[in-house]
């Protein structure tokens, strides 16, 4: 149980570490694409080595295949229907001017972050040890979200503590997902559960490919990317090891 709640934990501070630093002091742009790039390739490495085979033992590769499918169709709907901050977004002058627009993120953020926890949930099915790997990689990508909702909504009003407060919000959907999760699997089929965990999958490369892997491309020069990846890939293979 300790370590369902250090999964917990985990997930649940990234929102709030990312919204302390958007009203202290923002970090490199550097430094927060190439995190974004290698949680990039953690999330691939567990959906494609982990998550996606395992489905297929708990169920088939039919279930599998509509599992990732329907997961990524959930993003992309999610994605269409809801507004969502990406970090490339961060130039407050322009984009995150009114207290109005800043809500309006933080709300879509907040909504984002629910299948995020389902996900994390899912992985202790499997093994802790993959779902620990799952919560570091979503706490990875969502820091530059939590510093992207708190700094123009600070900028906007020029309350820090207000500013810090609202944006940690966004770390109460993660936790509800979750738990919802996590309780309802225990009372599941094992073919449903092969496709809950394809279902992840299918999540995690959409997030991977649609906004992780083009936003950190597009900031990071030089190929700068492409190595950051290639670790986290490797990271999740070494930890296998363990």
């Amino acid at each position: 149980m300790d370590t369902i709640v250090t999964i917990v934990m985990i997930s649940a501070a990234a929102p709030i570490i990312g919204s302390l630093i958007g009203v202290l002091k923002k970090p490199s742009e550097g430094f927060m694409f190439t995190m974004l790039s290698f949680a990039a390739g953690v999330m691939m490495a567990i959906s494609f080595l982990e998550l996606i085979p395992e489905s297929i033992n708990y169920s088939s590769e039919l279930v599998s295949i509509l599992g990732i499918i329907s997961g990524s169709l959930v993003m992309y709907a999610v994605d269409r229907l809801i507004p969502h901050t990406h970090p490339e977004f961060c130039d407050h002058s322009q984009e995150c001017s009114l207290k109005k627009t800043s809500i309006y993120l933080i709300f879509g953020i907040f909504l984002h972050n629910f299948p995020e926890g389902m996900a994390i949930a899912i992985g202790t099915v499997s093994q802790t040890k993959i779902s620990l790997i799952i919560a570091l990689a979503i706490a990875i990508h969502n820091i530059p979200e939590g510093i992207c909702t708190s700094a123009p909504y600070y900028h906007c009003t020029g309350d820090r503590l207000k500013s810090f407060l609202v944006s940690s919000v966004t770390a109460v959907p993660i936790l509800l997902g979750f738990i919802a999760a996590y309780y309802i699997f225990k009372n599941i089929s094992m073919v449903l559960i092969g496709y809950l965990i394809a279902f992840t999958a299918g999540i995690m490369i959409f997030i991977c490919v649609d906004e992780l892997i083009p936003t950190s491309s597009r900031k990071v020069t030089n190929h700068g990317t492409i190595f950051p990846f290639i670790i986290g890939t490797l990271f999740v293979m070494l930890l296998e090891m363990l």
